[in-house]
C-alpha cells in the first residue's frame, strides 16, 4: 500500500478518480463470476438447485431426506431454503448463465457497498489496494453457493453498525428485521449475531454517566433483541436458530475441504493480505480500540481454522481498518456515492448482457461427469450405488440416489466419519458397505483410493472409464 501525508494533514491526491475504484473492483468482481469457470467447480451446487427446485415443485420446505438412498426419510433441516429457491428460479429462466449472473450481480452489489463504506475513509492507490486484497481473500471460495448470496448482508450488517457506533447511537431496527432474511439464506446470520455484541459493549464503556449507559443498554438491547427473535422466522423454529452451532460441534468437518485449516505450503491471498497488513501496521501507526482489535484477531483466528471464513475475513476486515488507516496514513475519504452507483449499475447490466448472450453449456467434467453417467443404464441407475462425495450433489440433480452427498450434517458424524475412512482406501470397510447397502454399481474419480480395489474385487468389473469418472458394476449385472 502506498504512503500517505503525515497524520492529520489527509492528502487529497488521486481524490478525483478514487469514485471509479470501487465500480472497477466490483465489476471486476463480477466479471470473474460470469467469465470464470471455476465458479462451477462445486459438486454442491448441484443439490442446492435441485432442493430448490423441490421447494417450488412441493411449495413447501423440506425436514426430511427426499433425496438419498441411505438417509431416505431421515430429519433434514433445509437451512439454506431460500438462497437455494433463488437459485432454482435464476436456472429456470436462463440454465447456467442465469445462474452465475445473478451471482455475478450479487458480487458487484458486495464490492459496492464495501466501496462505498471504504472511501469514507480512505482513497487513491490506498483504497484500491484494501479492495483488491478484500477480492483475492474472497474469490478462492466464489462459487455458485448460497454463502455467496448472503454476502451483501454481511456487508451491510457490518456497515451499520460501523456506522451507528461513529454517530453515537444503535443500528436502526431495521436491520435487525433484515435478520429474518439472512437466517434463511445461510447460516452466517450468527455471525451478524455475534459481531453486534461487542460493539455493544463498546458503546457501553464509551458511555460517561449512568443516564447514558442506560440509554446504550435500552438501545442496543432493543436491536439484539430483536435480532434473536427475526432469526427465528424460518420454516424450523427454534431448530433453525442452534442449527449452525451444532453444525460446528461436528467432529467429521476436517474431512470436507471448506472446513479445513488454512494452507500456508503454497502462497495465497490470505497470506499475501496478512504480509501487506502487518507490513502497513509496522510503517504506520494504526491504531484499534481494544474491542475492535479482539473482533479483527477473532476473525483471523476463523479463517485460520476453517478455510470457509477467509470470505468473512475479506468482506469484514477493510470495513473494520478503513478509517484507523486513513487516520495513520493521512488519507482522506472521497465522494461520488451517486456515480459510483450508476457506475455499477451500467456495468452490471453490460456484463450480464453479454454473458446471457453467450449462454453457459456445461462440459463433460470432474464436476458434471455426464459421460460417465450416460453409460449407466436406466434401470441400474434406480439401484444403489456407491458414490464420491464430490458427486452426489450432480447424481441428486440428474434423479440419482446417492450414497453421501454434501449434506454432510444430515448424514451425522457416524455415517460421514465412517465413509471418510472407507475413502482412504479402507478395504475392510469397502467390502462391509458394499454387502450391508446392497451396492449394485460405483461412481469413483480415476485417481479416488477405492478405484484400485474395485478394479481388484472379484465379482466386479468396469462399465465405463473416462479422465473423470469410473462406473464399476457387478460382474453378470
Amino acid at each position: 500500500m502506498p504512503e500517505g501525508t503525515s497524520a492529520g494533514h489527509p492528502s487529497t491526491k488521486g481524490e478525483g478518480l478514487s469514485w471509479a475504484i470501487g465500480p472497477l473492483i466490483a465489476l471486476i468482481a463480477m466479471a470473474v463470476t460470469l467469465f470464470m469457470p471455476a465458479v462451477m467447480n462445486d459438486g454442491d451446487t448441484h443439490w442446492h438447485l435441485a432442493t430448490g427446485q423441490w421447494i417450488l415443485d412441493h411449495r413447501a420446505v423440506p425436514h426430511e431426506d427426499p433425496f438419498s438412498f441411505s438417509k431416505l426419510g431421515a430429519p433434514w433441516q433445509a437451512h439454506e431454503w431460500l438462497s437455494e429457491v433463488i437459485m432454482a428460479l435464476a436456472y429456470q429462466a436462463a440454465g447456467w448463465s442465469g445462474l452465475v449472473v445473478l451471482f455475478g450481480g450479487v458480487m458487484a452489489l458486495t464490492f459496492g457497498l464495501i466501496a462505498l463504506r471504504l472511501a469514507k475513509s480512505i482513497s487513491g492507490l490506498t483504497l484500491l489496494s484494501v479492495l483488491a486484497l478484500s477480492l483475492a481473500c474472497m474469490a478462492p471460495s466464489l462459487l455458485l453457493r448460497p454463502h455467496i448470496l448472503a454476502l451483501p448482508l454481511i456487508v451491510a450488517f457490518t456497515a451499520e453498525i460501523l456506522a451507528a457506533r461513529d454517530e453515537g447511537r444503535a443500528p436502526r431496527l431495521w436491520f435487525a428485521v433484515l435478520m429474518a432474511l439472512w437466517a434463511n439464506l445461510h447460516g452466517s446470520y450468527v455471525f451478524g449475531m455475534a459481531l453486534a455484541a461487542p460493539f455493544a459493549l463498546e458503546a457501553l464503556l464509551d458511555a460517561k454517566t449512568f443516564p447514558e449507559r442506560r440509554k446504550v443498554v435500552i438501545s442496543w438491547g432493543a436491536f439484539g433483541l430483536l435480532c434473536l427473535a427475526a432469526t427465528a422466522v424460518t420454516p424450523h423454529g427454534v431448530k433453525g436458530m442452534i442449527f449452525p452451532l451444532q453444525l460446528m460441534t461436528m467432529s467429521t468437518l476436517d474431512g470436507i475441504i471448506e472446513w479445513r485449516s488454512a494452507d500456508f505450503t503454497r502462497l495465497g491471498p490470505l497470506e499475501v493480505a496478512l504480509l501487506a497488513s502487518i507490513f502497513v501496521f509496522l510503517r504506520f501507526p494504526v491504531k484499534l480500540p481494544v474491542i475492535r482489535l479482539l473482533v479483527l484477531l477473532l476473525l483471523l483466528h476463523m479463517a485460520l481454522r476453517h478455510t470457509r471464513h477467509i470470505t468473512v475475513l475479506g468482506a469484514v476486515a477493510p470495513l473494520i481498518l478503513a478509517a484507523p488507516l486513513g487516520a495513520a496514513m493521512g488519507i482522506a475519504g472521497s465522494k461520488g456515492g451517486r456515480r459510483v452507483l450508476i457506475a455499477i449499475l451500467a456495468g452490471v447490466i453490460v456484463l450480464a448482457g453479454v454473458r446471457l448472450a453467450l449462454p453457459i453449456t456445461r462440459e463433460n467434467s470432474i464436476r458434471s461427469p455426464d459421460a460417465a453417467l450416460a453409460a449407466v443404464p436406466e434401470d441400474l441407475r434406480q439401484r444403489p450405488v456407491l458414490n464420491e462425495y464430490g458427486y452426489g450433489g450432480y447424481l441428486i440433480f440428474n434423479g440419482v440416489r446417492p450414497y453421501i452427498d454434501g449434506r454432510a450434517d444430515m448424514y451425522g458424524d457416524a455415517f460421514a466419519g465412517r465413509y471418510f475412512e472407507m475413502a482412504k482406501g479402507n478395504s475392510a470397510l469397502l467390502d462391509e458397505t458394499l454387502a450391508k447397502s446392497g451396492i449394485a454399481w460405483t461412481m469413483l474419480p480415476p485417481s479416488h483410493p477405492l478405484t484400485p480395489l474395485m478394479d481388484a474385487k472379484p465379482g466386479w468389473t468396469r462399465l465405463y472409464a473416462d479422465p473423470y469418472a469410473v462406473i464399476h458394476t457387478r460382474t453378470g449385472g
